[in-house]
Formats: structure tokens, sequence, C-alpha cells
């Protein structure tokens, strides 16, 4: 069964032409990745000017071993309405949920997961409470804060590749490490490949550039 993943855009677009910060972007292209192929990405209540610069990036990119997205200024419940999917059928992915997503919540009983795209607040602020409020049945995936590109991530490995939580390798909090003298903690929860935090392609690069504008005074 294709699954549908929306990620409700939660942080304060910043008032450019462009508009997406670059770390939003990488992100939010990782998603589809991970969601990889049959999958479909719904990236909602967009700003106008990230709506256009998400498109644009989505139509310039046709490899077929990612999942096909759309950017909506809409918001998730408007979206839910045009499309005709009930409120029963919505998993909200929250840290606060009583039960733990598992393999058997992808055996028909939800078809679209729902992420608050809050991409990671270090400390959380929890603003998937304005989600919440609106009474989606909501799943948890552990007790420590992932970036929102990672939850898709394990969404999928969980409900689509039948992988209990326990058993997907995490790294809590990894020191991403530049050369001798230059590295960064990430205060999340990554999955592993090979012993080694899945960034976004070009995150690496993107936070090396950030530390070293940091030191040009």
């Amino acid at each position: 069964m294709p699954f549908s993943y929306v990620i409700e855009h939660m942080e304060e677009d910043e008032e450019t032409p462009k508009s997406i910060p670059k770390w939003v972007e990488l992100e939010y292209m990782h998603m589809r990745s991970f969601a990889g192929p049959g999958a479909t990405v719904h990236f909602t209540h967009l700003s106008p000017a990230s709506c256009t610069t998400l498109s644009s990036l989505f139509s310039q990119d046709a490899d077929r071993s990612r999942a096909e997205a759309f950017a909506h200024q809409k918001s998730v419940m408007q979206l839910m309405e045009e499309k005709g999917i009930s409120l029963d059928k919505v998993c909200l992915l929250d840290p606060k949920a009583e039960k733990e997503l598992a393999p058997e919540d992808g055996d028909g009983r939800f078809e679209w997961f729902l992420f608050g795209g809050i991409l990671g607040d270090d400390p959380p602020r929890d603003r998937t409470s304005e989600l919440r409020v609106l009474g989606f049945p909501g799943r948890h995936l552990g007790p420590v804060q992932m970036t929102t590109d990672t939850a898709l991530g394990v969404t999928k490995a969980v409900v689509q590749d039948k992988t209990p939580l326990s058993k997907i390798p995490f790294v809590d909090f990894p020191t991403i490490v530049f050369n001798a003298k230059e590295s960064v903690e990430m205060p999340f929860r990554y999955i592993t490949k090979d012993g080694e935090p899945i960034l976004p392609p070009g995150m690496r690069e993107h936070l090396k550039e950030d530390l070293n504008k940091s030191f040009d005074f």
C-alpha cells in the first residue's frame, strides 16, 4: 500500500524571495529519499515564497528513487478535506503520544502519517501541540527528539519495512568532526548506517560553512 507522509510546516519563514533556509531545504529534500519510490510527501502550510521555492526544487528533480513531493499553502486539514481523508486515518507522530509506532500501524489502519515540520528545536518547544489539539490519533518514536527527516525515515522503516522501533540502529547527539580543530554536536537522534549518522546530502558541508561563518569577525 503506498503511503503518504505530510509535513505541516511550522517554521517562521524568513521574509526573503527564497524564504526557506538552506538547512530546511536539505532536510525537506532528504525526506523524499527516506520515503522512497511509490510514496508521496506533502508539505503543507507553506508561505507563498516557500511554496514556490519547494515546487521549483521538486520539478527540477526527476530522481525516480525518491518519493513524489508536493508543496501547498493550504493546511493539512484543508488538504484532508480536498482528498477525502478522515481524521482517524491520519497518524500524528507526537512525542507525547501514549503508544509507540508499531509495524501493524502500516496495515491499513492509517493512510497518512503527519509530522509537525519543526525541524528540531533545541530545547523542544512542543509546537506539535498545535496539531495534537485537532484530535488526530498519535504515536511516538521514543524518548529522544529527532530531526523531522529522521522521524519520517524511522516511520517509513516501521510501517512500510516492518522493522520494530527497537531494531532500528540509532545514535544520539553525534559529534560531526570536520578536522582536528572543528566539530559540532548535533542535539538529536539519528538513524545510523555503518555506524555513521544519516544526514541529508549536503548537510555536513552546510554545517562546516555555518561554523566558519561564526568565526568570521
